[in-house]
């Protein structure tokens, strides 16, 4: 039987022009917007995409006028195919090519029997591993591919994964005594509302951040103080809290580490939002130290975790 691994993500803009269509995808989406018409949903995204185009796209030009998600994401996908030579490994994404369509129609190609789906994504959550996972699905229907499908929904809790990250966190912290610094776990905020309908999101992301917090306890790396914020707020409704901002200005201790605990993959949100954007906001609020740890990306024990997963 022909076996293939997918890797799913959100997606990045490859170039400056995509920026608007990133913007316009990502506020259509059902799952992201979530008002029940259609018509009121394309509204939204319209007013949305049409105020935020130039200015994102000033954000993208800072980081070389495109996200880096893809090309990291191709990194890792080189590595995959190298440790799983019995699968054909590729990538789709969201709402900026990559797109379903075109992976799918490779996968017909190759006469695909089994699809192993990994949305990037250490966490459940609607507006990420179900949209993306309805998108292949969708897609596959309507191209009457027929492939069975696996789908590997979250992976916060995977041991190898963790021990990743607290790699991650001792290599950013370098000669630094994690004594002297406090450590914030940045996570993508979301509206109060869907966590309200049962989205499990922030009980995932908190558990997560206790799991770690164990991790460096276990290997004596102790910071003076652990924290949980949220990041990327978008619009006038209620989103998860403490945000970033609020977090920062309110530390007596102008120290800190950052882990972007609910990316895998670096992206805009982290190596602009966080990595300048914050970090701006960090120099003028007086901190002597402000660090951002980098995501698993391709890295080698990231490979590892993901053969375990397909196991």
């Amino acid at each position: 039987m022909q076996k293939a691994l997918v890797l799913l993500n959100m997606g990045g803009p490859n170039n400056l022009d995509e920026v608007k269509v990133f913007l316009s995808n990502m506020f259509n989406d059902a799952n992201i917007i979530t008002v029940k018409s259609a018509l009121l949903r394309r509204f939204i995204a319209f007013m949305i995409t049409t105020s935020r185009t130039k200015k994102a796209q000033a954000n993208y030009a800072k980081l070389g006028g495109k996200s880096p998600l893809v090309g990291y994401t191709k990194q890792l996908v080189e590595k995959l195919q190298s440790a799983l030579p019995s699968l054909h490994v590729n990538f789709a994404m969201r709402y900026t090519p990559p797109f379903c369509d075109a992976l799918i129609e490779a996968l017909k190609a190759k006469g695909i029997e089994e699809v192993i789906l990994l949305p990037l994504y250490p966490h459940y959550s609607s507006t990420t591993t179900k949209s993306s996972v309805e998108d292949f699905k969708n897609v596959a229907k309507t191209l009457d591919f027929h492939a069975r499908i696996r789908v590997i929904d979250r992976f916060f809790e995977n041991k190898i994964y963790n021990q990743l990250l607290v790699k991650k966190i001792k290599e950013a912290l370098g000669e630094n005594d994690p004594s002297q610094m406090e450590l914030i776990f940045s996570a993508h905020s979301l509206p109060q509302k869907i966590i309200a309908k049962g989205d499990p999101y922030q009980k995932e992301i908190t558990l997560h951040v206790n799991l770690v917090e164990q991790l460096l306890q276990e290997a004596g790396v102790q910071f003076k103080a652990v924290h949980l914020a949220y990041q990327s707020k978008l619009g006038p409704v209620k989103w998860l809290e403490p945000s970033m901002e609020e977090k920062l200005s309110t530390l007596e201790n102008k120290n800190a580490l950052i882990v972007p605990i609910s990316f895998t993959i670096d992206n805009s949100e982290t190596e602009f939002e966080l990595s300048m954007e914050y970090a701006e906001l960090a120099h003028r609020l007086g901190f002597e130290r402000y660090i951002v740890a980098k995501c698993p990306n391709d890295d080698e024990a990231f490979v590892a975790c993901i053969e375990q997963l397909i196991v």
